[in-house]
């Protein structure tokens, strides 16, 4: 049985980057939004390196995403999953970036992870000239990468969300 998205992408046309996580977890899927488990470090990591600290609530941090150039969404629209392990996603489904790549001005795809990454590799909706980085995951799971390490690696983001 496909277990369902919940929730799409998140952009504008003032969209500069795009960061695709691999799909939501039990906890995001209850709270309707993206990174929702208390214990994923991507709202910490992300405020770090945009060096502004990141609103609670859904609204609040889709404006904040607004603000800061960047798009979200999942390499995953629907899939089989019991829980949140990327190693239980069967029979992936992929996003369709068009609509985001039509509307935005897409600089670079900044994937969470290696899976998120290892699908987008895969996808026809990617154009070829692209640039697409693969970042360690904010994922609880991922435990050998301590916060200030995450957010040394993701700086990246916001050099490109910077660009003007």
């Amino acid at each position: 049985m496909k277990t369902g998205h919940g929730f799409g992408p998140v952009f504008d046309a003032g969209s500069r980057v795009l960061i695709l996580g691999s799909f939501p977890s039990v906890k995001s899927r209850e709270v309707g939004f993206y990174y929702g488990h208390p214990q994923n470090r991507f709202w910490r990591v992300l405020g770090r390196v945009l060096n502004d600290p990141v609103p609670d609530g859904t609204e609040n941090r889709k404006a904040y995403l607004s603000r800061h150039g960047v798009a979200l969404w999942d390499a995953v629209i629907s899939c089989e999953i019991v829980g949140s392990a990327d190693a239980a996603i069967r029979d992936p489904e992929p996003a369709d970036l068009s609509l985001i790549l039509s509307v935005s001005p897409i600089r670079a795809v900044f994937c969470n992870g290696a899976l998120s990454y290892s699908l987008l590799q895969k996808n026809p909706s990617v154009p070829r000239d692209l640039p697409v980085f693969r970042l360690p995951s904010t994922s609880p799971a991922n435990a050998a990468w301590s916060l200030d390490r995450l957010a040394v690696e993701w700086q990246i983001v916001e050099r490109y969300a910077r660009l003007r």
